[in-house]
């Protein structure tokens, strides 16, 4: 193979390598959650930012605080915590590789689902969701094709107890039939996506009320 050919090979190597290990940086924007977040929450909260929710969820009212500390500062004002935001918000560097980004990716397809209405055996934003449609059809986003059940996605993932629980863990329900028979993304702080058949696309709470009456277990998949 000639020199330049082999050249042009190495590059496109390392580049998908870079891209797909997460060594590029990160940036942080609606749909995250963790411990960052909270620390981006309470720093804007200090600088007189509206955030009166710091619960380490990156969601609108984040965003829109975040954008408004863009526009002050004469960033872009685009909502997403990138280098140069970040640097001028925590007065330090971005971190690299923070995150799983199939994780990442997963639970930001499910935000921008957020509205699509319920639709039994459905698995596609132009035509609505299920409940396992909407978790593979995130899934698929992030390059993991799940089976369609509920119950066999629980079957592909590794089980995890609640205290083990980590955003992109899949949480499962008993709810029409015994065993797992409805299932969501979780995203932390006892919260969860799902497509619910009365609500279609929502975040609701995991641990209590309706669904914590019927919580039947959760599968890690990342």
């Amino acid at each position: 193979m000639p020199l330049n050919k082999k050249k042009l090979l190495a590059s496109m190597v390392l580049v998908a390598v870079l891209s797909f290990s997460g060594v590029a940086y990160a940036s942080f924007e609606r749909g995250d959650d963790g411990q960052e977040v909270l620390d981006i929450q309470k720093r804007l909260a200090a600088l007189s930012y509206k955030v009166t929710a710091l619960d380490g969820s990156f969601g609108p009212e984040t965003e829109t605080a975040v954008k408004k500390f863009q526009l002050d500062r004469g960033l872009e004002a685009d909502g997403i915590v990138g280098p140069a935001t970040f640097r001028a918000l925590m007065n330090k560097e971005m971190p690299v590789n923070r995150s799983n980004t199939a994780i990442r990716k997963m639970i930001r397809a499910g935000y921008r689902m957020l509205g699509v209405p319920y639709v039994f055996g459905g698995s596609s934003p132009s035509y609505g969701f299920d409940c396992s449609g909407f978790v593979r059809y995130c899934a698929a986003q992030a390059g993991l094709y799940l089976p369609r059940m509920a119950d066999e996605q629980l079957n592909f993932g590794k089980r995890v107890s609640i205290q083990q629980l980590r955003p992109g863990d899949l949480l499962f329900f008993e709810t029409y039939e015994p065993g797992a028979s409805h299932c969501g993304i979780y995203l932390g702080n006892g919260r969860f996506i799902h497509a619910g058949s009365s609500s279609g696309v929502v975040v609701a709470p995991a641990f209590t009320g309706y669904w914590g009456a019927r919580y039947y277990g959760a599968c890690r998949i990342f």
